[in-house]
């Protein structure tokens, strides 16, 4: 197969994966999956993919069905009465798509008269609001991150919980499924400084996380340059900045190119939307840096309503979980922007090329800010 990346942060590059990668892709997906347990996806399961077969082979599920035998339903369009139909009529049990497609059927007038106890759903292409999974498995749903990219063909974590934290209170079990997760079965991960040398595995340290699976691209197609730094030193890039804790358990706290550089410090546009996302009139929310005179960048945060809120709000909040230490005080925004919609690609997923090229042209940097 040969498809190219969406270039949510670059150019879009040519991937391309062999038959052989394919099968053990397959292979791996299928034991990660097996067995009992929650979030697991054997020969009685039905299975309703709600990502295009265009995004990384659906994230190489079909295949995996395929293999097992199961029911497959194929929805077309994802219009959220549609695949809560067929999620009854049909009698759905597994499925996977990205933060925006669950949130829209839970938001869904069609959605409160419909049982969704027992529905498996991974959740990829962009990371999992704690607000959104705590709403998800309060209605029943036994939702759980995955993580993968274009290069990765895409498998290579899942959040699955073990058995001791199953029957875990829902902040525990939140704080663990919206992790990036565990190594599939011959997936190795590590999470390296800018000479190489793996950092300590404790939850805190940060650093870019590079990967070795035998299903991984080989390189950009006819792009040598791109695909000497894909493969430096031996271990694929990723150009994701994450931890890995005593355990193995891999949580991405944002993207090289998204990570905020602010008065010396390096702040997370993902946590930073996840407190924002806790305001209960925020319904989405994205950060982006914006170039600062003073500071370098400064964070700022586009924001859907989805209820009554307003700039001071939002800044109250982030003050105050910088007030706890949480996030240090570079991170609160300095400026709000409320939008009717944020831009996304093809596969739904925050396009923060296009945010930041638009902040530029609407809402140009004046004079240094006054910062935290």
């Amino acid at each position: 197969t040969t498809f190219y990346t969406t270039g949510t942060t670059g150019l879009p590059k040519g991937v391309y994966f062999s038959h052989r990668q394919l099968v053990l892709h397959t292979f791996a997906g299928r034991a990660a999956l097996s067995g009992s347990g929650h979030g697991r996806f054997n020969q009685d399961d039905v299975y309703m993919p709600i990502t295009p077969m265009f995004h990384v082979h659906a994230w190489g599920v079909p295949y995996v069905a395929t293999l097992l035998g199961v029911k497959q339903v194929y929805p077309g369009r994802y219009l959220p009465e549609t695949l809560l139909k067929l999620l009854v009529t049909e009698k759905v049990t597994f499925s996977h798509c990205v933060p925006t497609i669950i949130q829209m059927l839970l938001q869904a007038e069609a959605a409160k008269n419909v049982d969704l106890k027992g529905w498996k759903v991974i959740i990829g292409g962009s990371a999992l609001p704690k607000s959104l999974a705590k709403g998800a498995l309060e209605r029943g749903i036994d939702i759980y991150t995955g993580y993968g990219m274009s290069e990765t063909c895409p498998l290579i974590s899942l959040a699955l919980l073990p058995p001791e934290l199953e029957n875990a209170d829902l902040e525990t079990q939140v704080d663990y499924r919206t992790r990036t997760g565990r190594p599939v079965p011959m997936a190795q991960m590590r999470i390296v400084d800018d000479n190489m040398n793996e950092v300590p595995r404790d939850g805190k340290t940060q650093g870019e996380l590079v990967l070795r699976a035998p299903w991984l691209t080989q390189g950009y197609l006819k792009d040598e340059d791109n695909s000497k730094k894909l493969w430096h030193g031996g271990w694929m890039h990723t150009g994701d900045i994450g931890v890995i804790d005593a355990d193995g358990w891999l949580k991405i706290t944002d993207r090289i190119k998204d990570v905020i550089k602010t008065g010396g410090e390096w702040i997370s546009s993902l946590d930073l939307e996840g407190l924002i996302l806790q305001h209960d009139g925020v319904a989405e929310c994205a950060v982006v840096g914006v170039e600062d005179q003073k500071w370098g960048e400064r964070p700022v945060a586009l924001v859907v309503k989805g209820g009554e809120v307003d700039e001071d709000a939002i800044k109250e909040l982030v003050s105050q979980y910088a007030d706890k230490g949480v996030i240090s005080r570079y991170g609160i925004p300095d400026r709000v922007v409320f939008v009717d919609e944020l831009p996304r690609t093809s596969v739904g997923k925050l396009d923060k090329k296009k945010m930041r090229a638009e902040m530029v042209r609407h809402h140009p940097p004046g004079p240094a800010s006054a910062g935290p």
